[in-house]
This record gives C-alpha cells, sequence and structure tokens, in this order.
C-alpha cells in the first residue's frame, strides 16, 4: 500500500474513542479512517491495545512518522502519559506511549510525534477549517474536559499576554473551583441529575433512568422545552464565556472556535457562551472541519517532522 500524495497517518486518542486515518494536511482531507471505542477509565492494557488495533487496522506503509494527538496531561515531547487525577486514563501514568506504539503496530512506524488535541484541532481549522486566514486565534474542545490552544501565525502559545497557564483553559478556576467542575461531561450530567446536590434544582423530578444519559441528550431535551436542562446549559456555557473573556481581550483573538462533541449543540451553547462574553469583540465560530480537524493538524505536525 502507497500513501496517497502528503497523506500522513495518524492517531487520536479521545474520551471515547480512538481514530486512526490517513490525512492529508495541502488538502485537509481525510483518506482513510478507523475508529474504535475506548473506555475513558480503562486498563492500560485496554487503552494501548485500542491504540495498536486501531493503528495496525490502518495498515500504513512501513517507516512512516506518524502524528499522534492526545489531551493532556501528557509529555507530548517525549510521548509519555502522565495523566493524574483528570478522571480519564489515569492507568496509563508513566507508560512511553511513543515505546508502545513504535514496538507494537505493524506495520511498523519510523517515528511518532505527539501534540496535543486541542492543538491538532485548532492547527487543522486554521489550515483549512473556521480558523482559516486568522493571525491570532483561539479554539476550545468541549467534551469530556475543556481543550485549548492560543495560536499566532499557526504557532501554539503556551504563555504571553491573554494565555492562560501553560495555555491550558481548564486551569483557571470558575467561583473559586476548577472550570471543568462547572464545564465538562462530568459537570454538565451531575448538575442535571442532581448528583452534585444543588439546592436550586428541581428535586421532584424522577431522574432514575437517566444513568445512561449524555449531553447531547440534555440538549434534546432543552430544545424540547424543558426548563432544567435548558438552565444546566445554560449555566455551564455562560461560565465558560465569562472566564475565556479576559483572555480572549487580552490576546486580541479576532476568532474563537468551538469543537468537540458538544460543539453539536451549536444552537444551545452559542447563545450561552456569547452571553458569557458579553462584549468581548471576537467572532464565535463552530468547527468547521468537525471531528477531520485534529486528525488533518495532527498530519500537519507529522509533516513538518525533517
Amino acid at each position: 500500500m502507497t500513501t496517497p500524495g502528503r497523506a500522513r497517518p495518524v492517531l487520536e486518542l479521545g474520551g471515547t474513542h480512538v481514530t486512526a486515518a490517513l490525512a492529508d494536511p495541502d488538502t485537509a482531507t481525510v483518506l482513510r479512517r478507523v475508529r474504535q471505542p475506548v473506555r475513558a477509565r480503562g486498563t492500560a492494557e485496554h487503552v494501548l491495545g485500542a491504540l495498536v488495533r486501531c493503528a495496525g487496522e490502518l495498515d500504513a506503509p512501513a517507516g512512516q512518522v506518524w502524528g499522534v494527538a492526545v489531551p493532556g496531561p501528557f509529555d507530548h515531547e517525549k510521548g509519555i502519559a502522565r495523566f493524574a487525577g483528570v478522571g480519564k486514563f489515569d492507568d496509563l501514568y508513566g507508560i512511553d506511549v511513543r515505546a508502545v506504539l513504535l514496538d507494537a503496530v505493524w506495520p511498523r512506524p519510523g517515528e511518532a510525534v505527539f501534540l496535543n488535541d486541542a492543538h491538532a484541532f485548532l492547527l487543522g481549522e486554521w489550515r483549512a477549517g473556521a480558523a482559516r486566514g486568522q493571525h491570532r486565534c483561539v479554539g476550545i474542545t468541549l467534551g469530556t474536559g475543556v481543550g485549548s490552544a492560543f495560536m499566532v501565525a499557526g504557532r501554539v502559545q503556551h504563555e504571553g499576554r491573554g494565555v492562560p497557564p501553560q495555555g491550558r483553559i481548564d486551569l483557571v478556576e470558575a467561583g473559586g473551583k476548577p472550570l471543568e467542575e462547572s464545564v465538562s461531561r462530568r459537570a454538565i450530567l451531575a448538575r442535571y441529575t442532581g448528583a452534585d446536590a444543588s439546592p436550586d434544582l428541581d428535586r421532584d423530578l424522577d431522574l432514575s433512568l437517566d444513568l445512561d444519559l449524555d449531553v447531547s441528550e440534555v440538549a434534546d431535551r432543552a430544545r424540547a422545552g424543558e426548563r432544567r436542562a435548558r438552565r444546566v446549559l445554560d449555566e455551564a456555557f455562560t461560565t465558560l464565556g465569562a472566564v475565556l473573556a479576559p483572555h480572549l481581550r487580552d490576546f486580541e483573538a479576532s476568532v474563537l472556535v468551538v469543537g468537540g462533541a458538544m460543539a453539536a449543540s451549536w444552537d444551545l451553547l452559542r447563545p450561552a457562551l456569547r452571553a458569557g462574553l458579553r462584549d468581548t469583540p471576537v467572532t464565535l465560530r463552530p468547527a468547521g472541519l468537525g471531528e477531520d480537524a485534529a486528525l488533518v493538524g495532527a498530519a500537519a505536525h507529522a509533516a513538518a517532522v525533517p
């Protein structure tokens, strides 16, 4: 098998799935895709097994440089997992994921280079999506947690005016608590089901059947007119906007691109996010490339390796 054009083999590790693909960073197209479910709280054997199987099923040519998009905390330079206390992939802590991929994937990769999944997302959107042509832009991904990237002329910024610590908006507090205690899949579901023991939510609703709910279903209930669902989502995304606002102003971002699973509820997300941002002069856009953005970004990262 040959790799068409400048297509690169890539992997993306998400909170619910692993994706392997051949992606062309020049045309922003995904030529082939293999996807498998993964449990974020699964064992190291489970998670690494899913990565290796996905990569092997892609059947990329031997000796290729793979781009690998993974969430933090992770030592992306060395390829070593540092997940701890973030509710996902804790069993991978300290494992050299790069070494595992180079040893276990067949046909054998020549190298594996890692980058943060939110950085990969914004890089893809900057090359061919909703941030294309923007000099200063910010991207956030909303799913199991909140990922972020601050970019100037296609280069991710880790420090500077407006950039949060380590470039991570999830390290900023909201109401004296970590942001992800207000804005994340687990936070929204806990708020909706009453698991956070919030006194202002209706306690007389029967939520006994809601144990398998996801945020998309809460969004469906909000669209159907359920006030509780709408209130929970409005509170979460307004909080997100309020936390982002000073950083976007100081960074002088022209556009904020929103991706991740929750971006599918853009009709509900955008008004609340804008309300939290208040008069911050930034354009709001949903991801233009959708789930392909991080794959294209990872391919561009791999293509930059000499």
